[in-house]
């Protein structure tokens, strides 16, 4: 029986081969022509339109080199965008994340009614952008808004739409709102797959709770914080682009937004397609480095044990 053991074991494993060597491919067409065409393509015209002036109706085009990149890098309102889009950034994904797993914790100590009390946290993630958007704005409304009526409690006018500051409150509220649910979904997860003979055991090493979940629980959750971060930051980014067209839509221009609305609004609305296609690889850029920084440095503390 060994024998024969050894013999199956030496023996190279099977794979699946097909009779033409293009039959692979043509199961592969369909998902490389989607990439290709709406991610390849759109990036490669953004390129080269970003080192020329064009017309919006295209009549024609002139080479101006790097002018558009300079013009947009030393521009005072680009810099102030980018700025916000940074804070914002920072902001959305560290409420997001922390309140996500503020719930997850508690919902996975919740014995009684945990149904409902996940769906209920849950649900809000079904709702689109541009409808979380319409909500907020109801919330924020100056004459019927809830929220403005406990800010003018408090003293103060809330002018969401005129008011810089008051505005970015409002996008942020509303983001953060948004995201969280998805938030919840991943750590609850995480928590639940943490096994019970590891957190009994570190009921008897540390008496605190806090300290419990700082040291035993938190690190298993590490490769879930991790895909978290990215997801988040990617997501305050790029996915709250509706929620900002509905918020700063049609208001007065010192309304604080993030740099891909910024492109929209300069490409679709200033005519200005090459200034944007500048902007638009900048912020490539910027991502692709950040994207290889997050996993360069802070992929090295995440313990996949």
């Amino acid at each position: 029986m060994r024998g024969l053991a050894a013999i199956g074991a030496s023996e190279p494993q099977k794979r699946v081969q097909f009779d033409r060597p293009l039959t692979p491919w043509l199961f592969l067409a369909p998902q490389l022509a989607v990439v290709v065409i709406f991610f390849y393509w759109p990036s490669v015209e953004a390129v080269l339109s970003s080192f020329y002036i064009e017309d919006p109706f295209g009549f024609g085009a002139t080479f101006v080199g790097m002018e558009n990149y300079s013009d947009a890098l030393t521009n005072a309102r680009y810099q102030a965008t980018a700025a916000f889009t940074a804070f914002f950034c920072v902001v959305v994904t560290a409420l997001s994340l922390g309140i996500g797993l503020l719930l997850a914790v508690k919902a996975d100590k919740v014995i009684r009614g945990a149904g409902p009390y996940k769906t209920v946290l849950i649900s809000v993630y079904a709702i689109a952008p541009p409808v979380a958007g319409l909500i907020g704005m109801m919330i924020f409304d100056q004459h019927i808004g809830p929220i403005t009526e406990l800010f003018a409690f408090f003293g103060h006018d809330l002018r969401v739409g005129v008011n810089y500051w008051d505005t970015a409150i409002a996008v942020i509220t509303i983001s953060v709102w948004k995201q969280i649910p998805y938030n919840f979904i991943f750590f609850l997860s995480g928590l639940q797959t943490v096994p019970v003979s590891v957190r009994e055991a570190a009921l008897i090493d540390a008496r605190s709770g806090w300290r419990r979940f700082r040291d035993i629980v938190l690190p298993l959750l590490a490769p879930t914080a991790f895909f978290l971060l990215i997801i988040n930051i990617t997501y305050a980014m790029f996915d709250t682009f509706a929620i900002f067209d509905v918020v700063v839509k049609d208001k007065p221009a010192n309304n604080p937004m993030t740099l891909v609305y910024k492109v929209y609004l300069d490409g679709f609305k200033g005519n200005d397609i090459g200034g944007s296609s500048a902007q638009s690889v900048i912020l490539m850029v910027v991502v692709a480095a950040l994207t290889v920084v997050q996993f360069r440095f802070l992929e090295r503390r995440v313990h996949y044990g």
